[in-house]
């Protein structure tokens, strides 16, 4: 799940027309990455790279949903 300081890195990598964006947890090590068009916004791809990061750690712990921060 997300780890409890709320650290994630998100790294972005240019390749051509495409971005890579990769999303990994320091805490647990789990990575992801996802691709979107170079003229995206940083936000918008980011984004999406926490959510699938978020989502493969759900599936990971067996559907658990995170408890709400505090």
């Amino acid at each position: 799940m997300p780890n409890d300081s709320g650290d994630l890195y998100v790294e972005f990598v240019v390749q051509g027309n495409f971005v890579k964006v990769t999303a990994i947890d320091p805490r647990t090590g789990d990575e992801v990455s996802v691709m979107g068009p170079s003229g995206a916004s940083r936000a918008a791809l980011s984004a999406a790279a926490i959510r699938k990061l978020k989502y493969v750690q759900r599936k990971k712990n067996g559907g658990a949903r995170p408890p709400p921060s505090a």
